[in-house]
């Protein structure tokens, strides 16, 4: 699958895949942003895409950065839509929690120009035709909602 890339700003990264059988691709910071704790902030990656009709981008934090650090993407996995052509930007919270008496310069997250933050996912997506109906067909759980199945 071909994916057009406009770069958007001349010191933007172009996309590689780490290893052969990587599912998703890095996505890297074009400038450097600090987030203090409490914060989101959006990050540049300096890119465009064109998503082919049927598909979407998929936006996912890096294992490694959920691992070493507090920042979090908060819309969770990011979606950008085939029709969308802006510049495809990284969402991170810092969820460290601010705290009045202490020093929170020690609680701030640098994010540096050329750091792997996130990683892109090309994912089919399956339109769905939605039907009013009067009743739905039963099931064994029913309307059992959170924690319905429990824990074990």
């Amino acid at each position: 699958m071909e994916i057009k890339i406009k770069k958007i700003h001349p010191d933007a990264v172009i996309p590689e895949y780490a290893t052969a059988g990587a599912a998703g691709f890095d996505l890297v910071a074009l400038e450097d942003v600090i987030i203090e704790p409490g914060d989101v902030k959006t990050i540049r990656t300096g890119l465009a895409f064109e998503i082919p009709v049927g598909y979407e981008l998929q936006i996912r934090p890096r294992s490694g950065v959920s691992l070493k650090t507090k920042l979090r993407q908060p819309n969770s996995v990011g979606t950008i839509d085939s029709d969308y052509r802006g510049e495809v930007q990284l969402m991170f919270e810092n969820t460290l929690t601010k705290l009045a008496h202490l020093n929170v310069k020690l609680a701030s997250y640098l994010i540096q120009k050329g750091d792997r933050l996130a990683q892109g996912i090309i994912a089919p997506v399956e339109r769905a035709k939605f039907t009013v109906v009067d009743e739905l067909s039963g099931t064994e759980r029913g309307a059992g909602g959170f924690g319905h199945t429990g824990v074990q």
